[in-house]
């Protein structure tokens, strides 16, 4: 597939090929359901590419197998209904008490408008599945509007777009307790005499089950095409490996690494078509790392919408942080990445997973949103700088955490080889135009640096200040990789 870089916004992809992928999925095993959970209406959600009933927010969970969303409307706390300011509180202050639930292993929680903002915070605590042992009450991060796509696009304006926290990974559990509080901006909880923001309409706890890798391949009975059937969602594995047909085999979990020289051998072929100096001694890109492929960590391709959509170029790359915890060890990775999908998909209503590529503690990187690894797909990652970027979350928490030298070296891997394809130096600046943000109007042309932090387009904490601090790092790296 020559030429791919002259690719332009809602391009679709090319036809399906005609071979289907192997292996045929396993059958799901459901699990069984705790008698004491409360029975919640249920049914299929639509296509991902059909606009939704305005009440769809207060859907109710998908019926249950291993791979699935609970979704559980939250209810008043109040302390004492018999007082006057009952009311009050019970605006202020909502969640659900301690139960019994189908098993999950990330949370996060939902409100009907997207454009509504949480101030206040969440907190939830978790009963471990194996053990039946509580966990403490942990934060959920509020993550108000900063991760998503831009305003006015297609995506943005379906109708299906929710607003949300950030997910929180708590491992394999099957008991939850929630308290959602209300609190004015910079007070911490402490009682002033201001009443407290109301607390969005809508609210909703998920409790997403990752399900098993193999039953999240084609042909698999769990979470089949919202419209369609296998074959629909077989087809749509097909599209998303032979968007990376130039790299590796059809059906392929993983693109393999090259050397520095087969790299400049494959830059130049993926440029076929266009105007490429090759008087040059070497092309500046880095060579091609090791990357799981979405069919790797089991994505299930009917939960997403079948189009493509690509933007012109990669002038930048956007780091982020998933802001789901650290409590995750590598071997868990597909299973979080297949539940942050779900969760951006089903819960929050996107098209795909926001990310273009993620990275692991341990320094694996993994195939974000469909399209190809190498050509320029439009995300969701970076609200009012999607076009003509890239965006790479690394898994885990780092405001207060630093993050591990091998995701500070794999961000650098990934950036000197996805970078060097657009010809963009890691150390340099480039401009984007802003399609809208809290730091930047609709319109303008902003200075922003190759390789920048989420925060540098939007202000929020994202992506922590112990991996933004590690930046500069990643920029040096990345530039000798491309040999600069």
């Amino acid at each position: 597939m020559r030429g791919f870089l002259a690719s332009s916004i809602g391009v679709t992809c090319a036809a399906a090929l005609a071979l289907p992928l192997t292996p045929p999925a396993l059958a799901a095993t459901a699990r069984p359901v705790p008698t004491t959970e409360a029975a919640t209406a249920a049914r299929p959600a639509p296509h991902a590419g059909t606009p939704e009933p305005a009440m769809t927010a207060r859907r109710g969970a998908e019926p249950y197998a291993s791979g699935s969303t609970q979704s559980l409307p939250l209810e008043p706390l109040t302390r004492n209904r018999a007082t006057p300011s009952a009311s009050a509180s019970a605006a202020a202050e909502q969640g659900l008490s301690r139960r019994a639930v189908r098993r999950f292993s990330l949370v996060g929680v939902i409100w009907d408008d997207p454009h509504a903002e949480l101030h206040g915070r969440v907190h939830v605590r978790t009963r471990a599945a194996g053990t039946g042992t509580w966990s403490g009450w942990q934060d959920v991060e509020t993550h108000n509007a900063d991760h998503a796509a831009d305003l006015g696009t297609p995506e943005s304006t379906s109708g299906r777009v929710r607003g949300a926290t950030a997910p929180l990974w708590v491992g394999d559990s099957d008991g939850v307790e929630l308290r959602v509080r209300s609190e004015l901006k910079g007070t911490g909880g402490r009682s002033i005499a201001v009443a407290a923001p109301s607390l969005p309409s809508g609210l909703r706890l998920e409790l997403v089950d990752p399900g098993e890798g193999d039953e999240a391949l084609p042909g698999g009975p769990v979470d089949s095409p919202r419209t369609g059937g296998l074959n629909t969602e077989a087809s749509a594995a097909t599209d998303a490996s032979a968007a990376n047909a130039d790299l590796a085999p059809l059906g392929a979990t993983e693109i393999t690494a090259l050397s520095r020289a087969a790299t400049e051998r494959e830059f130049y072929t993926l440029r076929a078509g266009e105007s490429v100096d090759r008087k040059r001694a070497r092309p500046y890109v880095g060579p091609r790392p090791r990357i799981v492929t979405r069919r790797g960590w089991g994505a299930n391709e009917g939960l997403r919408e079948r189009k493509f959509v690509y933007t012109k170029k990669v002038k930048a790359a956007f780091v982020h942080h998933t802001a789901s915890g650290n409590k995750y060890n590598c071997s868990q990775s597909p299973s979080l990445i297949r539940s942050i999908y779900r969760y951006h998909v089903k819960s929050m209503g996107w098209r795909d997973v926001g990310y273009n590529f993620l990275i692991d503690k341990c320094g694996k990187i993994y195939e974000g949103r469909a399209g190809g690894v190498a050509r320029p797909v439009l995300g969701a990652h970076t609200l009012g700088f999607n076009s003509n970027s890239m965006g790479i979350a690394v898994i885990g928490s780092y405001g207060a955490k630093k993050p591990s030298s091998a995701a500070v070296k794999a961000i650098a891997r990934v950036t000197a080889w996805k970078l060097g394809l657009y010809r963009m130096n890691p150390r340099g600046k480039t401009y984007l135009k802003s399609a809208g943000s809290n730091l930047y109007r609709k319109g303008k042309k902003v200075r922003l640096n190759v390789i920048s932090g989420h925060r540098d387009g939007f202000k929020t904490a994202c992506p922590g200040r112990k991996l933004y601090g590690k930046l500069g790092s990643a920029r040096s790296k990345a530039a000798r990789y491309q040999g600069r």
